[in-house]
């Protein structure tokens, strides 16, 4: 292999590299950490964020970006978990609702991320208001909106728990016996997510409108794609996938506040951009993405695994990213 094709190679996996070399390190000063146990660990607490991040792939790879991400997570875990407490459970926060079916919270919370969505592709579409600032305000108005449902009577801010068991059996629950063998069902429905997604970017009209619109806007436009509708349908999807997610973390953690999804939209991000999606737009797998959110599960459970400082792992996710957007940045400058 020439050094022309070893330099191709390389960049063209250069996150996966990254990734082995990470778990190569971490191994190396405990080799206990390549164990089944751990991966199952690291795929559990990590499927919800990769559901998230799947979102954020959406605006990003139109040439946009989602602050509201997190909140809309914290909206939905709140809005699901407040139906679905046990019915003896001794705080209720809906003392007369009794025990409703499974299903209706879980949509409610999903169509809650939806609508946000819907929103904020109106604005940035409708209004021509920047996706930054107009993701930035929703995400503001959706926490105050969030705080305001979650200090209602009679909850009044008290932490939401006393979950069902059917509805947290969702984010614990496995298949297959117990022990480091089984799967857990958080993960199947990551991986379904996962299928689906790539299917929309690959397969479908809107996936390929996405990747045009963010390539070249105006190009875009002149190809006869109706940008307007194709931005309210993307920003839509992407809520109701923060909506699920949101859904999803409050049956892992089994409660919900309305600080849940407090800066994960800010991880979501970063794993979008280390795994590839290019922040100049039309550019982004979703095979790049699952990556970039395992990236950061090995550093965060790996790291703490080892010894190493929370700080220092702040540190090292933070030039992980700064590095991730230089070389994004010169790929984009050396193909103008």
């Amino acid at each position: 292999m020439n050094t022309k094709k070893l330099g191709g190679f390389l960049t063209q996996n250069a996150i996966y590299i990254v990734l082995i070399l990470l778990v190569v390190g971490i191994a190396i000063k405990d080799p206990t950490f390549l164990s089944i146990n751990i991966l199952r660990d690291i795929l559990l607490q990590n499927s919800t964020r990769a559901i998230i991040a799947l979102g954020a792939a959406f605006i990003l790879i139109t040439g946009g970006t989602d602050l509201s991400s997190g909140r809309i997570v914290g909206l939905s875990a709140v809005l699901s978990a407040s139906m679905l407490q046990a019915s003896d459970y001794p705080r209720l926060f809906y003392p007369e609702l009794g025990e409703i079916a499974l299903i209706i919270p879980i949509v409610v919370g999903i169509l809650a991320g939806l609508v946000v969505g819907l929103i904020n592709g109106w604005v940035v579409a409708k209004l021509s208001v920047p996706p930054f600032i107009a993701t930035l305000g929703t995400m503001v108005i959706v926490y105050g909106v969030n705080s305001l449902y979650f200090d209602m009577k009679p909850n009044e801010s008290q932490p939401i728990a006393g979950l069902r068991k059917d509805f947290t059996n969702i984010g614990t629950g496995f298949i297959g016996p117990n022990g480091p063998y089984s799967i857990p069902y958080i993960v199947i429905i990551a991986i379904i997510i996962a299928v689906i997604v790539w299917v929309v970017f690959n397969k479908t009209r809107l996936g390929k409108n996405m990747y045009a619109i963010g390539g070249n806007i105006q190009a875009a436009t002149v190809s006869g794609i109706n940008v307007a509708r194709n931005l309210i349908y993307i920003y839509g999807a992407a809520g109701a996938l923060y909506g699920l997610g949101g859904v999803l973390e409050a049956a892992r953690t089994g409660g919900a506040t309305n600080n849940y999804g407090n800066m994960y939209e800010l991880d979501a991000i970063a794993a979008c951009v280390v795994g590839g999606v290019s922040t100049a737009g039309g550019i982004g797998t979703v095979p790049g993405v699952l990556a970039g959110v395992l990236i950061f599960g090995v550093i965060n459970y790996g790291l703490t695994f080892i010894g190493i400082s929370p700080y220092w792992q702040l540190i090292i996710k933070g030039l992980i990213i700064v590095a991730a957007v230089a070389f994004d940045i010169r790929k984009y400058l050396a193909k103008k």
